[in-house]
């Protein structure tokens, strides 16, 4: 079984990508995998938020993603006309508890498709408690912990452990059985290529 550390964040389309392109690829190389979600803020509060939208440059190197996207079948929009880019900090705490209840990459996907696909704000509570719903969690026990904090402090350190102790800088980081893997194109194909010295 593979061992795959998955440094992410839920605004960055390299990261959307990079995770369906291992979830496809692992389907078809007929491997299993670990796969831990490890998350990183790109945009921490109170620093401003980005505006996406109004980057030409960002956009630019964006499409890159378009067509692996489609032929991967998601419709993703990049960016999301979701203007100033949202702040992560309230959905990772959300993973955390989806994470508790075994359905950790399932509201993962889920907040993707929300943000990338549905174009929707996942800096909002509202937005966050119905994509835990469809994710099959009980939605007012979702809200009821993101409104405690119940997991603001263990967000808190895995951020901090993303930056500070594994020194990512960029997201996607991903690591296969400790060795970290880069891809360039974001495809089904490429990723096959990457992880298939790894299958044993």
């Amino acid at each position: 079984m593979l061992d795959i550390l998955f440094v992410m964040d839920y605004v960055c389309p390299y990261c959307l990508a990079a995770k369906a392109a291992i979830d496809q690829a692992l389907e078809g190389l007929k491997a299993e995998a670990k796969l831990t979600i490890q998350p990183l803020e790109l945009t921490q509060e109170p620093k401003p938020r980005v505006n996406t939208c109004g980057d030409e440059k960002r956009k630019a190197g964006y499409q890159v993603l378009v067509k692996p996207c489609r032929d991967m079948g998601l419709d993703v929009k990049l960016p999301p006309e979701v203007c100033p880019r949202p702040y992560t900090r309230l959905a990772f705490e959300g993973f955390l508890y989806a994470r508790e209840q075994g359905k950790g990459e399932e509201y993962t996907d889920r907040i993707f498709r929300a943000y990338f696909i549905d174009e929707k704000d996942i800096g909002d509570m509202e937005v966050l408690c119905e994509a835990a719903a469809d994710t099959g969690l009980e939605r007012e026990d979702f809200r009821q912990a993101l409104v405690d904090g119940l997991y603001g402090r263990e967000e808190k350190e895995m951020v901090r452990h993303s930056r500070e102790e594994l020194k990512v800088t960029s997201v996607p980081a991903i690591y296969v059985n400790g060795e970290r893997i880069v891809p360039k194109t974001y495809t089904k194909e490429e990723m096959e290529g990457l992880l298939r010295k790894y299958v044993i």
